[in-house]
């Protein structure tokens, strides 16, 4: 049962919350549109930082903060953060987007050449994923579903379903039955079942794809697929990059593998969003090497608001001191 006890507020109660706990607003009209357009919930993810640290931390480990604002922060602030965000979650997407389909194509060619229905067939995939069984303790064996298995089960609903939706499928599977080749079936999975697609087959594939991209190990190939999936999921649900952990940690390269990252390997925080954006920035360059999306971030990051009452600035997607140095960010 929820203890949750706080009642529901009127969008201009909910202002006068705020202005009460010490945020400046300077416009009730406009903050109120925003309450009203965007949400009390969603911006308040975006003052959070503005609030009074909570006594029990320390200057240098923020354990809480009170309800209380810090004095000199404003609602407007809140507000370009947010949309600040906004822009730079359609960035992200629009790198994930490429990528995405780059991965598609290269898994699909490579296992594609050797079986047309490889992605169904247990021998041509690693064995961690189609042989191997987690044990059950009310067995006593290990009788449970291989990963394989639990990941053929969203393949035949996600292919259900888009047998109603989309004509190809409806069409190869009227005439010619399932299973779909796997450079049709892939079409059909999202980055979640790419990705752990990915992490399943035979290591020889993994290398063949990851090298495509100058990675030399599989296993930093693999951790940056399931990271990208975290951010898609992100970008997907509007949720927000500005000063957020990232679950899902890419594994970095050893020094010396991709000498992109050697001069930022030191400095580099695998749970802040800087670094998502460095690998989406190398693959990009493998990827598209004409784009000028590397740019874009760039131009975009150098906007970022300023909070000078709390010394908010880049730090808080993880952006060390002369980031604009690193070559993910050269031509």
């Amino acid at each position: 049962m929820s203890t949750y006890s706080r009642p529901h507020l009127t969008y201009e109660k909910q202002l006068d919350l705020l202005k009460a706990r010490g945020l400046t607003v300077t416009d009730d009209a406009a903050a109120l549109a925003y309450l009203k357009r965007i949400g009390y919930y969603r911006l308040s993810a975006y003052w959070y930082s503005f609030r009074q640290p909570d006594a029990r931390g320390t200057k240098e480990r923020v354990l809480g903060r009170k309800d209380e604002f810090i004095a000199g922060t404003t609602f407007q602030q809140a507000v370009e953060l947010y949309v600040f965000d906004k822009k730079l979650r359609m960035l992200v997407m629009d790198a994930i987007e490429r990528i995405e389909v780059a991965v598609r194509v290269e898994l699909a060619h490579t296992l594609g050449a050797r079986n047309t229905f490889a992605h169904v067939d247990p021998n041509e995939l690693h064995g961690h994923f189609s042989n191997k069984r987690p044990f059950e303790k009310a067995t006593g064996a290990h009788t449970g579903p291989t990963k394989h298995e639990k990941w053929l089960g969203k393949l035949k609903l996600i292919t259900a379903r888009s047998e109603r939706t989309e004509d190809f499928v409806a069409h190869y599977l009227k005439k010619h039955g399932e299973p779909l080749p796997i450079w049709v079936a892939i079409e059909l999975w999202d980055f979640g079942m790419l990705s752990h697609f990915f992490a399943g087959v035979k290591q020889v594939d993994r290398d063949t794809v990851a090298r495509r991209w100058g990675i030399p190990d599989t296993e930093v190939m693999t951790s940056w697929l399931r990271s990208i999936n975290f951010a898609r999921n992100v970008s997907a649900h509007h949720g927000r990059y500005f000063n957020r952990n990232v679950i899902d940690q890419p594994k970095l390269p050893k020094p010396g593998d991709i000498r992109m990252f050697d001069l930022a390997l030191k400095s580099l925080r695998v749970n802040r969003p800087y670094t998502m954006l460095c690998i989406l920035s190398y693959l990009m360059k493998q990827i598209c090497p004409q784009s000028r999306w590397q740019r874009r971030i760039v131009e975009h990051l150098k906007f970022m608001p300023v909070v000078d009452a709390i010394q908010l600035d880049l730090r808080a997607l993880g952006c060390p001191s002369g980031w604009e140095a690193h070559g993910f960010w050269q031509r």
